[in-house]
């Protein structure tokens, strides 16, 4: 489609809008996140506080044949009771565009605190997953997962 100033429609300008909006939109997406913009989203979340490792039972594949669906189960050690329960806990990927993958809410009446899903891994990175228990105390706990062939286009 060859546009003329002159002659241009209404509709083609408002689609020529949608594509240079989605363009926008999209580009800084594409660039990949990195340990320093997983420790920024922390810094957000927490500030200072200490990490603490144990506590978190990450199961994550060691190699991924496909980034697409790569399955993630988290499960966190607590009695789940009015007075110690896991409060939160935060996925993240140190390779994808976005470095939040997903974030869990827990309450006592859970009773357990694990979580599964699948996720789309753009490369071989990092998955780091936070646990905020409810007297304030984080734990984390990191696993490399290697990707063969990436699920976010590459």
């Amino acid at each position: 489609m060859v546009l003329n100033p002159v002659e241009t429609t209404r509709r083609e300008t408002l689609a020529l809008t949608a594509v240079a909006g989605l363009a926008a939109f999209l580009a800084p997406k594409m660039a990949m996140a990195d340990e320093q913009m997983v420790a920024a989203e922390l810094k957000k979340l927490y500030g200072d506080k200490k990490l603490e490792s144990g506590k978190i039972k990450l199961d994550v594949p060691e190699i991924a044949e496909n980034g697409l669906v790569v399955p993630v189960n988290v499960e966190i050690e607590s009695p789940m009771t009015d007075a110690d329960y896991v409060k939160a806990v935060h996925i993240f990927a140190d390779g994808n565009p976005m470095p939040g993958v997903c974030s869990y809410k827990f309450t006592p009446a859970c009773g357990k605190a694990s979580a599964s899903t699948r996720m789309r891994l753009a490369q071989t990175q990092n998955i780091v997953c936070i646990a905020e228990m409810s007297n304030g105390s984080l734990y984390t706990t990191k696993s490399n997962v290697k990707v063969t062939i990436g699920g976010c286009g590459g």
